[in-house]
């Protein structure tokens, strides 16, 4: 099977680009070679920048697929682009779209494939909508075979906190230099984490999965923990004791507002404060024996691992540090 990615070398395409290897798949990477890809050995890389036409057309010059992913697709102009680039020559096209997209605040505890997509804090979550209404639409209208993917919050070589951290380290930094972190309301919301190795198992079941086409899915951990828990298990894996503050979601976007930072906004009122706890039915039944098999304190302890095994991985953004130290000194006034 012949498989092209998108974008294939970040926190969750590497994963699911060696799963998909493993299985025996014919893997090609469509990236700006930006990024190393020593996990990647085998695939084939086409050096093209997506957003690019002309280098785009000329790297896939004459190339049909059997299964397109895109991860890197977050506007309906991208959409549109790739139904135009695509049709007629790949046999299904996965959309990574967004968990965040699901109905904020939900109406039910337990999130299904069926949950109403309504997000009004959070634009990326209102164009990733849109981006999948474009796809359904050209999947009825004229065929084009569409799946639509949603991961929820999925790490392996990102720091998967509320506030502080995503792809730098300044939040273990933090616990280490015994300094206090913030955590949203009290802490006792339930979360959902999902390791990128247990989130590509199911995945690579989707990629030439005929009957998933025209279908939407998530695909994420049945583990599920308050974020007390959460910051606990990342602060025993930093080796350092917990010092939490708890402030309320509204007070910390007031502050974050203040100092330009309004994406605080949709990422926790329109994502982390709400509970969000799934209902994997439906991957389990068109992936037949997938089950997550990596519970937080493991998964994180690795994660950890991965970065203090290679010091140059490690970046301090002084500008999360700003943040929190903001939030915190207006918190404590």
């Amino acid at each position: 099977m012949r498989v092209l990615f998108i974008g294939g070398t970040g926190n969750i395409s590497t994963a699911c680009g060696r799963e998909a290897m493993d299985a025996g798949m014919d893997l090609y990477i469509l990236s700006r070679g930006q990024r190393p890809h020593p996990e990647l050995e085998g695939a084939s890389f086409l050096q093209a920048d997506i957003n690019d036409p002309g280098s785009t057309n000329k790297a896939l010059e004459g190339m049909v697929f059997d299964v397109v992913v895109n991860f890197i697709a977050f506007t309906p102009a991208d959409v549109e682009r790739d139904i135009q680039l695509f049709s007629g020559k790949c046999g299904q096209y996965i959309f990574i779209s967004s968990a965040s997209a699901y109905q904020k605040p939900p109406s039910h505890y337990l999130i299904t494939e069926s949950t109403p997509l309504a997000n009004p804090y959070w634009d990326y979550s209102r164009d990733k909508i849109a981006c999948e209404d474009l796809l359904m639409q050209a999947f009825r209208e004229k065929g084009f075979p569409s799946t639509v993917v949603r991961p929820s919050h999925t790490y392996e070589t990102v720091i998967p906190a509320a506030i502080g951290s995503w792809e730098d380290y300044t939040l273990i930094d933090r616990m280490r230099e015994g300094k206090e972190i913030i955590i949203h309301g009290d802490g006792t919301s339930l979360w959902t984490l999902t390791h990128s190795r247990d989130f590509a198992r199911g995945f690579v079941g989707l990629l030439g999965n005929e009957q998933a086409i025209g279908h939407s899915f998530h695909i994420t951990s049945d583990e599920v923990l308050s974020w007390n828990q959460i910051y606990q298990i990342m602060a025993e894996a930093a080796g350092a004791e917990l010092k939490a503050v708890h402030i309320a979601s509204d007070f910390i976007c007031r502050i974050a507002d203040d100092m330009d930072q309004t994406w605080m906004r949709g990422n926790l009122l329109g994502d982390k404060a709400q509970s969000a706890l799934f209902d994997n039915t439906k991957i389990k039944r068109f992936v037949p024996g997938f089950v997550a098999t990596i519970p937080f304190r493991v998964g994180f302890r690795n994660t950890v691992e991965w970065f203090d095994n290679h010091p140059e991985r490690i970046r301090i953004d002084e500008g999360n540090n700003q943040l929190m130290d903001a939030i915190l000194a207006a918190y404590c006034k």
